[in-house]
């Protein structure tokens, strides 16, 4: 989970996350969610899936039973509660997080915890899509976001 720049030499592979896929209920409510929060829809040609551009990786959508199918897996209840994963995504400016949240419950999603200062310094919030998953949108003054608009996080803490 680093860049790997010697994984010829340790036999790490080069581990990049590319492609993150949700199992959702229902693909054409769930797909007009995600248009409607910005998101661009790509390769429209595919049937039973849904793909979209968010930044460096890709968000695809995908029926949750056969999503859990595919791995081997027994679909639990939609929605049932909290799956201990977050999905996050950073901000330029403060009044961002409040926006966006805005935007999904607009949509149809559901606002979890309204945007607000948070203990590490800066504005943070959560919101649910369509089939409960959970969302942070932040805007962190210490993780600033380089030329190509990628999260830079610094390799110490800041002192307090």
């Amino acid at each position: 989970m680093t860049d790997n720049a010697d994984a010829g030499e340790t036999g790490a592979p080069d581990l990049r996350l590319h492609l993150v896929t949700l199992g959702v209920a229902d693909l054409a409510r769930s797909a007009a969610f995600y248009e409607a929060m910005g998101l661009e829809r790509r390769y429209r040609g595919a049937t039973g899936v849904a793909f979209f551009h968010a930044g460096s990786i890709v968000l695809g959508l995908y029926p949750i039973a056969a999503l859990a199918d595919d791995a081997q897996l027994a679909p639990e209840a939609a929605g049932s509660g909290f799956g201990g994963v977050t999905l996050a995504f950073n901000v330029p400016d403060d009044g961002e997080p409040a926006r966006v949240i805005a935007r999904a419950v607009a949509a149809g999603g559901r606002c979890l915890k309204p945007a607000q200062p948070v203990f590490w310094g800066g504005i943070s919030g959560y919101f649910a899509d369509l089939d409960g998953h959970v969302w942070e949108v932040a805007f962190n003054p210490g993780f600033p976001f380089d030329a190509e608009g990628r999260l830079v996080v610094p390799a110490e803490a800041a002192a307090p």
